[in-house]
């Protein structure tokens, strides 16, 4: 649904009443992944998609008795092999759609708003609605969740619910992630299993990786694995390329100061120093450290170290600005390859994220997960 929020802010300011249709579950190869969305206002008019064309004309008409009932409607469209025209994935995919009126008196309606005026002004923010659980909890509410932790709306079930799900969104949105998660009835593991749809309006955080050597390579993927946009940026464009990076978002050939100087960078930014020389590293990390990112982290041995923080104390780096400073880069997990060295830099990136200890759980007595807490739902059909 956020990603025609554009739009769908729109629709709210005019007034108009509509319904949206959004995936919540893929399997195989459908075309959109959840969150993608596909919405009908009372005239007629439709926005975005939900399938690339494969299955818009029986949503629309799902929107369109959305809107007549009243009443959320949980469909599922997948390929079959026994009519091969009917109305399906043609790309032998399974999608879940969840469609949700919004009219002017549904209590979803207020939630949408704020979610969709959110996004449309680029703020982050995220929201949960019910995809499947008990008659009469699905689809039919909302919660907004902001990075703060507050949140709006609410999912008309036990109260503890909306707060273990605001905690659980709010991982999703530090993330930039859109997806589903399992959650009982009553917050907990008790009660009915619900299945709640978190969709993010924020962008992914970013990794930015300086120094494109083997081991920036194994760390690109560890990036990816976590939902951050990797970008490798080196001064050397014989190293710094596409063959060497494929799963890199982007790549940067430049000076590695020059291009922090240049690029944005947030809370949620992690920077990661793989260079070990000093002709990049101090400009660059005399820079970094004095910039409001998440996480700062340089390779290179003890000695190395030692010398690096000599030369950055020369250029005026003061004690408190290199104690931000992660090195040598990585938790000790005694690792020798460059992926068991990009998973050792990762562990540290996820505990000082997460405020985790870094060491083993066996035997410990801290906690596991360290994050704050901040009518009938229609059918489930197939086509196959």
């Amino acid at each position: 649904m956020l990603d025609i929020a554009d739009e769908l802010h729109r629709w709210v300011e005019q007034g108009r009443d509509f319904a949206v249709a959004t995936v919540v579950a893929v399997g195989g190869s459908a075309p959109r992944q959840p969150g993608a969305a596909l919405a009908v206002d009372a005239d007629g008019t439709a926005i975005g998609s939900v399938s690339g064309g494969c299955v818009e004309g029986a949503v629309y008409e799902l929107c369109q008795q959305a809107l007549r009932d009243g009443e959320p409607v949980l469909e599922r469209f997948g390929f079959s092999d026994e009519d091969a025209f009917a109305v399906g994935l043609t790309c032998g995919g399974v999608i879940d759609i969840l469609v949700t009126p919004v009219r002017a008196d549904d209590p979803v309606r207020p939630v949408v708003a704020a979610a969709v005026a959110a996004a449309a002004r680029r703020e982050p923010a995220a929201v949960a609605r019910i995809v499947s659980g008990p008659a009469g909890l699905t689809g039919g509410r909302a919660l907004l969740v902001r990075p703060d932790g507050s949140y709006d709306g609410g999912l008309g079930a036990h109260p503890e619910l909306d707060r273990t799900v605001a905690a659980e969104a709010g991982a999703f949105l530090d993330a930039g992630r859109t997806g589903t998660l399992e959650i009982g009835e009553q917050g907990s593991r008790c009660g009915a299993p619900l299945t709640v749809l978190v969709e993010s309006s924020a962008p992914a955080p970013r990794m930015i990786v300086f120094g494109a050597i083997d081991f920036a390579s194994a760390l690109v993927r560890v990036g990816k694995f976590l939902g951050y946009h990797v970008t490798v940026c080196d001064a050397r464009p014989v190293f710094a390329t596409r063959t060497r990076f494929p799963e890199a978002d982007d790549i940067v050939v430049e000076w590695p100061h020059k291009y922090l100087q240049s690029t944005g960078v947030d809370g949620r930014t992690v920077l990661c120093v793989l260079t070990h020389d000093a002709k990049f590293d101090v400009p660059l990390l005399q820079l970094a450290l004095r910039l409001p990112v998440a996480y700062v982290g340089a390779m290179g041995s003890r000695r190395t170290h030692l010398d690096r923080n000599r030369r950055l104390r020369e250029v005026g780096v003061t004690d408190l600005e290199l104690a931000r400073l992660r090195s040598p880069i990585g938790l000790d997990l005694g690792a020798r390859t460059p992926e068991e060295t990009a998973l050792s830099i990762a562990a540290e990136i996820v505990a000082d994220r997460r405020g985790g200890s870094g060491v083993p759980l066996t035997g410990a007595h801290t906690p596991i997960h360290h994050d704050a807490p901040a009518a009938p739902a229609g059918r489930i059909g197939s086509v196959a």
